[in-house]
């Protein structure tokens, strides 16, 4: 009888960051990365520096891309609208880019402040010209990495992946 491995998905990302010999990953506290950044943390080859806002992410990304390095940025759909005026960099000084970032707002979500920037965020990325990429199941998580991964460090784009609610799971803290 063969038992089936499942591997988490954060595990399966954690193996594309290295895959990519991505050196630096910033983010602020989110729960939906929080497996992800405790691996990267461990890691003997990656650099994780905490933020207290993300738009601080994005200038350290393009400070590790002048010194040689890739980075990527984790963070939260409500995080998305403080990145909107440092999201210009990617286009002005045409660095490559990777965010990944959980979704609010979306599928099953409880709290009703999350909804505008959780609907908001693929328009606002897509307006600031970041390539989009979306994920629901387990199954899409390490082809779709990757492929934006290979869309960033090998194309010179700025890509962002949205790890949906379907995916992470429903947040409801405590209630039913």
């Amino acid at each position: 009888m063969n038992a089936q491995v499942v591997v988490d998905w954060r595990e399966q990302i954690f193996d594309i960051l290295q895959t990519h010999d991505i050196r630096q990953v910033y983010h602020v506290p989110d729960a939906g990365h929080a497996r992800l950044i405790e691996a990267c943390q461990k890691s003997n080859s990656i650099r994780t520096v905490p933020l207290t806002t993300e738009e601080e992410g994005v200038a350290l990304a393009a400070g590790a891309w002048l010194g040689g390095q890739r980075s990527v940025l984790l963070m939260q759909s409500s995080g998305v609208g403080n990145t909107i005026n440092l999201m210009g960099l990617t286009k002005t000084l045409r660095f490559p880019f990777l965010t990944l970032i959980t979704m609010r707002g979306d599928w099953g979500e409880f709290n009703s402040w999350q909804y505008p920037m959780g609907q908001g965020t693929p328009k606002v990325l897509e307006a600031m010209g970041v390539l989009l990429y979306s994920v629901e199941q387990a199954a899409e998580v390490q082809p779709t990495v990757d492929a934006a991964a290979r869309a960033a460090f090998n194309g010179g784009l700025a890509v962002a992946v949205l790890l949906r609610q379907k995916l992470i799971g429903i947040k409801n803290f405590g209630k039913k």
